[in-house]
């Protein structure tokens, strides 16, 4: 075996420069099934390219998969779009690729099915995670592009529904390579500012390409862990995004979404009116009772005259408070003065047991002082309490409630005895409810027996 031999190395760069001088390799469109797929922690992704006869190893680094719209799986049928080159270390020969998308089904599409899936096991669409609409919210943040048409139809129907709301429109891009970030923002922009109630999200309808921002995941996200509620309105009534799933309410257009948002100037309107004159009903009802209520008081004897009542139990009551302090007076001096003898008696007598009994001596005196303070009080209390049980007795009030009448002469003196009139006299008759003119007819002399109360 005579001759140059190469090495490994020399052979592997030799057949990897005829891969890259052949024009053919340099751009193949490639379709076929993945395998083996593993996505690295450093981003790229590393696969097998298979249909029924043959496989290829392929890799695709992170500068180009970042741009996928749906996650490669073992199994998927793809379409893809690379160079042939030779891996050096192992000699072998594999596919870099540039391009990918599912075979018979629409990245875009496939993309939307696979978030949609992974966000419902998350639990992101779970009605228990909706925050309730405002039934009348004071600022409203239309997160939207500032010059499409979908914020001026938004700000039209919040002006004709409901003119009383503030609104603020937050700036976003709506479609292209930043959109999802821009809408981000947007939205927690709107949470740290912390004076909307609620938040209006989308734009007008388009493409699946124009409306792809709403259905990236860092706009779910936004959304699901805003504090504010939020209303999704993107696209027509046909169009569904993301969005509209994580979004704690979803409207068909942004039209939709004003009306949803706010009452209707109108309806309100209907309702204050059907209001005011079920209050003018209740209140008119109640000013009559009240006013029968205060007629029936102003005609009552009690009210009319009330202030003799009132100065008699007074009085009463004052004296019979000025005997109680006087009691209380007594007794205290009296504690007072055997409280100073026992001191006496203490310091005299000096020894420590002999202090001792006077200590306990003295806690039982106390004690006792307590007890017939507390005692005498509570007598005192009583018998004011039967005193004025007593004058309840005498109140003319409750004797003329039980069928009695108080007679008045001429002179308004109240009539005791026969000798105060004469026939023909004209008296005053006071009764429960009234007074009564009378005549005197006659003036007859009591039977002795009856004065003496023993017979009716």
């Amino acid at each position: 075996m005579k001759g140059e031999f190469l090495t490994v190395t020399a052979l592997t760069k030799y057949i990897k420069r005829k891969f890259e001088t052949d024009r053919h390799l340099r751009s193949v469109m490639l379709k076929g099934e993945i395998s083996n797929f593993k996505h690295h922690s450093r981003g790229h992704m590393y696969l097998t390219i298979k249909d029924d006869n043959a496989r290829i190893q392929a890799v695709m680094f992170a500068g180009s998969n970042k741009y996928l719209k749906f996650k490669p799986e073992n199994g998927m049928k793809v379409l893809i779009k690379g160079e042939v080159s030779v891996f050096e270390p192992y000699g072998q020969y594999q596919m870099y690729i540039q391009q990918m998308e599912p075979d018979g089904v629409g990245a875009l599409y496939l993309a939307y099915e696979q978030l949609k899936e992974r966000l419902f096991k998350q639990g992101w669409f779970d009605p228990s995670y909706k925050k309730k609409i405002p039934e009348y919210p004071g600022h409203i943040g239309i997160v939207t592009s500032p010059t499409g048409a979908a914020v001026r139809d938004i700000i039209t129907t919040l002006n004709r529904r409901y003119p009383l709301v503030e609104k603020t429109v937050i700036p976003v891009l709506v479609q292209g390579e930043n959109a999802a970030q821009s809408i981000k923002r947007g939205i927690e922009l709107a949470n740290q500012r912390g004076d909307f109630d609620l938040l209006i999200v989308g734009r007008g309808g388009g493409s699946i390409e124009e409306l792809w921002s709403f259905n990236e995941e860092i706009v779910a996200e936004a959304i699901f862990q805003s504090d504010i509620p939020i209303i999704s309105a993107v696209g027509h009534e046909t169009d569904h995004t993301i969005c509209d799933y994580v979004a704690d309410l979803r409207a068909p257009t942004p039209t939709g979404a004003a009306e949803i948002a706010v009452p209707s100037r109108l309806d309100l309107l209907d309702r204050v009116n059907k209001l005011r004159n079920g209050l003018d009903r209740e209140l008119g009802g109640l000013i009559k009772e009240s006013q029968r209520h205060l007629q029936r008081v102003n005609q009552s004897y009690a009210f009319r005259y009330p202030e003799q009542l009132i100065r008699t139990k007074e009085q009463e009551l004052d004296r019979r408070l000025e005997a109680l302090k006087r009691s209380a007076a007594i007794i205290l001096e009296g504690k007072r003065n055997d409280y100073i003898n026992i001191n006496k008696r203490l310091i005299m007598q000096h020894p420590e047991k002999q202090l001792e009994q006077a200590k306990s001596r003295l806690e039982a005196l106390q004690k006792e002082q307590h007890r017939l303070m507390k005692e005498k009080v509570e007598r005192r209390y009583s018998e004011l309490n039967q005193a004025v049980e007593k004058l309840m007795l005498l109140n003319p009030l409750e004797t003329m409630k039980r069928g009695f009448a108080l007679p008045y002469n001429k002179e308004g003196e109240i009539i005791k005895t026969r000798k105060q009139v004469q026939a023909n006299d004209i008296i005053q008759v006071k009764i429960k409810d009234g007074n009564l003119t009378c005549e005197v007819l006659d003036v007859e002399e009591a039977n002795r027996e009856r004065e003496e109360g023993n017979i009716l």
